[in-house]
């Protein structure tokens, strides 16, 4: 087993965790439908990060496939995917049997936790990038991953993420928008250069 591999099933295991935790907060507000009223900000916000926890997923096998084995970045690993489990766990309201006449506003839950959600989601962003600037600085090579879309992304990532968890209502709903809109652009970008590389084939033998 590489350094990397060690890393990532400690990593990776810390992350699905978070992807466990939107999906079954939602399979819960599913199954109490009945008393839960949808809107729009809960759902777009768990789109959301559910995209940036996987972009993390993505990032580990950029910045972290040539690492050595280190017991700090294993706490850095842990950090990063705590913040975003914290994150992930309080996007969905706790649903339970009691109370069952009691009914569940998704917007109103919103407004109520997204503070936390998106200062947790930017910090975890920024202690990456803090990490990708210092390997840039003492190695040439991460260099090369740096350019003006990178950092234009990045600025509309941070500026967008503290206006939803900040701003006023209005601009914060807005804010959501923007940020699912950029999320789904990259992902949309990624599919287009895995179809302009001929996609992947199935193995032979």
């Amino acid at each position: 087993m590489s350094a990397f591999e060690f890393f990532f099933s400690f990593y990776g295991l810390l992350l699905g965790l978070s992807v466990a935790e939107l999906v079954g907060g939602f399979s819960r507000i599913l199954h109490e439908r009945q008393r839960v009223r949808f809107g729009w900000l809960t759902p777009l916000l768990a789109l959301f990060v559910a995209m940036d926890v996987a972009t993390f997923w993505s990032q580990a096998w950029t910045i972290f496939r040539g690492a050595p084995f280190s017991l700090a970045l294993l706490f850095v690993g842990l950090t990063v995917a705590a913040t975003f489990y914290i994150a992930a766990s309080v996007t969905f309201p706790r649903v339970t049997a009691e109370g069952v006449d009691q009914k569940i506003d998704l917007d109103d839950h919103f407004w109520a936790h997204r503070r936390l959600i998106f200062t947790c989601i930017l910090a975890a962003n920024l202690i990456v990038v803090t990490i990708f600037i210092s390997l840039m600085l003492a190695d040439a090579s991460f260099a090369t991953l740096s350019g003006v879309r990178l950092w234009i992304g990045f600025a509309v990532f941070s500026l967008g993420t503290a206006a939803a968890a900040f701003a006023p209502r209005k601009w914060a709903g807005c804010a959501l928008i923007v940020l699912v809109i950029y999320s789904l652009f990259n992902v949309a970008r990624s599919a287009v250069a895995l179809i302009a590389n001929g996609g992947w084939s199935l193995p032979t033998g």
